[in-house]
């Protein structure tokens, strides 16, 4: 289903929206895709969104900064219609005064802080053990819509095997999150 979480090819031609790769054939007989996005205003938040909308069973995340209150919101809606999410974030979004952290916590979505030493700076979205999200693309607005940023979105099990035994290996190196009062 190539392009399934992807967005539209610019109109204009103007910006690079999105590229969408032609099929090949996969290394171990799987399936493989993927689509890229620039920002800003290339998509990538909504890319990520539609991404949590078709999730199935479970979603792990590994985000540096967190602040995008769309990908949040969708985060919380996979959460509710029984999706597995659990996220890992960086030390910093502890204190961050617009963090996400906060909001996944209260909504039920085990959350999970890396304290230890150098920056937890992944930015990776497992989904349903097929998909994986990463890129420079921090989940900001600011990423969305001011800086230069890269999102890739990749259908590949074998990829996502490999991103979610190193979000398992992280996680267990993590404080569960205790949301602010």
């Amino acid at each position: 289903m190539l392009g399934k979480y992807g967005a539209k090819e610019s109109d204009s031609g103007s910006s690079p929206v999105a590229v969408e790769a032609k099929q090949k054939a996969p290394a171990a007989g799987g399936r493989c895709g993927w689509k890229v996005h620039f920002s800003p205003a290339g998509g990538c938040t909504a890319a990520v969104v539609s991404a949590l909308e078709g999730a199935k069973r479970e979603v792990r995340v590994q985000a540096y900064s967190f602040t995008s209150a769309p990908i949040a919101s969708a985060l919380r809606a996979a959460h509710k219609r029984g999706v597995d999410v659990q996220v890992i974030l960086d030390e910093a979004q502890r204190g961050d005064k617009y963090s996400a952290a906060d909001f996944l916590a209260r909504s039920g979505i085990p959350t999970w802080i890396d304290a230890r030493p150098g920056l937890q700076h992944n930015k990776v979205i497992v989904i349903d053990a097929a998909w994986v999200i990463t890129g420079s693309f921090n989940f900001t607005r600011a990423a969305e819509e001011r800086n230069r940023e890269n999102l890739l979105v990749l259908e590949d099990p074998q990829l996502a095997a490999a991103y979610a035994d190193n979000w398992e290996r992280d996680r267990a190196a993590c404080e569960a999150y205790d949301a602010r009062n």
